[in-house]
Order: C-alpha cells, then structure tokens, then sequence
C-alpha cells in the first residue's frame, strides 16, 4: 500500500499538490471558521448590530456592521499566516528566496483580505437585512467566503510564492 502511495505522488505529483494544497486548505479553514465564530458570537458580539459610520468607502461597498466586518479580516489573518506556514513546509516544501515569498504573498493576502472582508461583510449586511442571521446560515456563508479565493490562491501559490530551485543540473539543460 505504502508502494503505491509512492507511485502515484510520484506519477502524478501535480494533482498530489493540489490535494496537499486542499488538505491544508481545509485544515486552516476549520482554524479559520473556528476563529470567526468564536470572534462573531463573543468577541464582537455586541457590534454585530453597531453600523458603520461616516466611511464613504464601506458605505459605497454596503459594508454595515462593525462585528461582521472585523470577524472577517481577523480571522482571515489568522487563517492565510496558518496557510502560508503549512503550504511553505508541507505542501511544496518550498526553497525559494523566503523573504520574496513572502513579500509576495503578504500582497496577494492583502488582496485575498480586502476581497474576503468585502464579499462577507456585505453578505453578512444582507443576510442581517434579511433576518436570516443565525449560526447555521452564517457558518455557511464563511465556508463559500472562504473557497472563493482558491480560484487564485492555489496558482498564485503553487508557481509564484512557494516555487522550488531548479537543481543545479536542470538549470543548465
């Protein structure tokens, strides 16, 4: 079994990446998800129902709430640094320049933040609006927040932050 294991992350040593990728994916997730709720429903609690004020910007982008907003980017925070550990190390154990790395990925989470902040907190806004705020619909609103970035993540990732050297013999080829 071991054997063959061995054969196919060899064979198909992409595809093993991506499920490395998505293992480590949703284990920072759960981290995440589990950050979130606890920030939602203790920690910001009280400002789940305080507007946001005098900002022209989360006016323009319907942000509303103080609590849904700040559970979303710190958590996030959390989540993306757990990411970037585990990807670095595990997933494409990665010996490329590791300030670059991660300079370059500071600035894609930054981005990933602003786009997670803004895409949960005006849901969260909506879903207020509406009165369906409980746990459940919430919970499931973080989990599709937090999937949407894969579609730019994992190649941003996998060929520009956590790139390998070329040995040495490669390279000259």
């Amino acid at each position: 079994m071991k054997d063959k294991i061995k054969e196919f992350t060899e064979k198909h040593s992409e595809i093993w990446k991506f499920i490395k990728f998505s293992f480590t994916g949703a284990s920072t997730s759960v981290l995440e998800l589990a950050v979130f709720m606890f920030l939602q429903y203790v920690v910001f609690k009280s400002l789940n129902e305080v507007p946001v004020q005098n900002s022209p910007v989360l006016d323009f982008l319907k942000i509303e709430y103080k609590g849904y907003m700040y559970s979303y980017a710190i958590s996030a925070v959390i989540g993306y640094a757990a990411a970037y550990i585990m990807n670095r190390k595990l997933t494409f154990k990665a010996d490329a320049n590791p300030v670059l790395s991660t300079i370059i990925y500071a600035v894609m989470v930054v981005c990933t933040i602003a786009f997670n902040t803004w895409f949960g907190a005006f849901l969260g806004t909506q879903i207020k609006n509406r009165g369906l705020d409980n746990a459940f619909i919430e919970m499931l609103t973080k989990l599709v927040v937090m999937t949407v970035p894969t579609i730019w993540t994992y190649p941003l990732n996998r060929f520009v932050i956590h790139r390998k050297k070329r040995p040495a013999n490669e390279a000259e080829a």
